[in-house]
């Protein structure tokens, strides 16, 4: 899908009755739980059902599984997940009746109107670093409105109405679509190349977070440790903005001493004190303290806010915890870009050396989308050099169509392991097999990617009992 057009935000209270085209997606169904909270008369559809479809329906939204052009009846406004395809009935119907047509972004905009808005964007972090903070505020008894791009491991929720008057949003850059967001207050985590399949090239990916951030009200947080992030640290000052910098080489939170601790990481902040994290990673230090640097800067107390991170236990798929069988411990991660494999494999190195000293990785990755896999399968495979073993699915295509070409077998053959140590396993049903064969006492397996690969955690952990 091309980058979506910008649209100015409308106040909820214009919006109407509400329908959302793909209503069961995390980003979705949360802007959903909000209106819903809030009295507004919501309906959507969606092409299968799951949990979050049946919460909505609890709440008293009408969901529809399956898309069709009688759904649209009654509807005011119409929200499009970036899935959705042009083709689709329920969006030739809205037109048809030329209903207000509008993306999710701008749905987003809409709930945080009104609320101090804190919007965490960046290329990797930005689902961990805004569920930090969420569960952060939470715990400091500050009681934000939130909408996070996954689920909270504390409340099993991704999105929630609060009573206090922060709203906490992740930005999702990878449609261009963050664009309709303005913000009081921003964190830049990183800026990278990714969805050059929308953007053509790297630096139209940095051009829009430039413009990212002009649209910032009064404060924005950058990582200093990234070159693409800290790129915005002067154009911000020249705006007038109050810009704070964090990181290994952040002028106002500066990150030092960062360490494993069993299962999670310990730190310091050079000026107020350590802190401990319950969950593994370098960069999840550098999350975390951008979650601080965001609290600090609302005014809370550096104690409380460390306190509150400290019960951060981690959002779903992001190094989650699958069950451990015969001595191996299995993990679940969203990580589908060569950086963020790199992280989470450096991060399961940290906890194979705290779980047994002595055990291995074991990576299973699925490619998501055949342009990215294209784009990166020679960054793919180096970043899956950092396990001990490997296990390479096809490609999961969501929104794609098939490249010739193109297929996991791309990506396995550019990990510059032995052999013997990479696999190329198109049969997603082979792998618990595969793995059994391989794994033993004190290893770690590690499944990573976007698509349906999360499903393999339990039937791993089922075969290796």
């Amino acid at each position: 899908m091309s980058l979506v057009k910008l649209v100015d935000p409308v106040a909820v209270e214009e919006l109407g009755r509400v329908h959302f085209i793909g209503i069961g997606g995390a980003g979705m169904s949360g802007i959903a739980r909000i209106l819903l909270k809030r009295g507004v008369r919501v309906t959507g559809s969606d092409a299968r059902s799951s949990e979050l479809v049946t919460e909505l329906r609890e709440l008293g939204a009408t969901v529809h599984i399956g898309h069709a052009a009688s759904h649209i009846r009654d509807v005011d406004t119409v929200v499009v997940s970036t899935a959705i395809r042009d083709s689709n009935p329920e969006l030739g119907e809205a037109l048809k009746q030329g209903l207000r047509i509008i993306p999710r972004a701008a749905a987003l905009a809409s709930v945080m109107a009104g609320r101090t808005g804190v919007a965490i964007a960046g290329t990797h972090g930005k689902t961990t670093t805004t569920s930090m903070l969420t569960v952060a505020l939470q715990k400091c008894g500050a009681e934000p409105s939130y909408c996070v791009g996954g689920q909270l491991v504390t409340t099993g929720l991704g999105a929630d109405e609060g009573t206090g008057g922060v709203f906490v949003a992740e930005a999702d850059e990878s449609d261009g679509s963050f664009l309709m967001l303005a913000p009081d207050i921003a964190v830049v985590t990183n800026v990278e190349a990714d969805h050059l399949d929308n953007y053509g090239d790297p630096r139209a990916v940095h051009d829009s977070f430039a413009r990212f951030a002009e649209r910032v009200g009064s404060l924005l947080i950058v990582c200093a440790d990234d070159p693409g992030a800290a790129e915005l640290t002067a154009r911000g000052r020249e705006r007038g903005l109050r810009v704070r910098t964090y990181g290994e080489q952040g002028e106002d939170y500066r990150v030092t001493g960062v360490r494993p601790d069993g299962f999670g990481t310990v730190f310091s902040i050079e000026g107020r004190g350590d802190v401990r994290l319950a969950v593994p990673g370098a960069h999840n230090a550098l999350n975390a303290t951008a979650a601080i640097a965001v609290a600090d800067e609302l005014g809370l107390a550096f104690e409380d806010i460390r306190d509150g991170l400290a019960a951060f236990t981690g959002a779903k798929r992001r190094f989650e915890a699958k069950g451990e069988a015969g001595g191996v411990a299995v993990f679940d991660s969203y990580a589908h870009h060569p950086t963020e494999l790199a992280a989470d494999l450096r991060a399961a190195r940290d906890v194979v050396a705290s779980y047994s000293g002595t055990g291995r990785v074991i990576a299973i990755f699925q490619p998501h989308l055949y342009s990215r896999t294209r784009f990166f399968a020679d960054d793919f495979g180096a970043a899956l050099a950092l396990a001990d073993e490997v296990i390479v699915l096809d490609v999961y295509g969501a929104r794609e169509d098939p490249e010739p070409g193109v297929s996991g077998a791309m990506v396995a053959g550019r990990v510059p392991l032995p052999a013997e140590r990479v696999a190329y396993a198109p049969d997603r049903a082979a792998v618990p097999d595969l793995v059994a064969g391989r794994a033993r006492p004190g290893d770690i397996v590690l499944t990573m990617g976007a698509g349906d690969v999360t499903e393999l955690g339990p039937q791993l952990v089922a075969r290796l009992s």
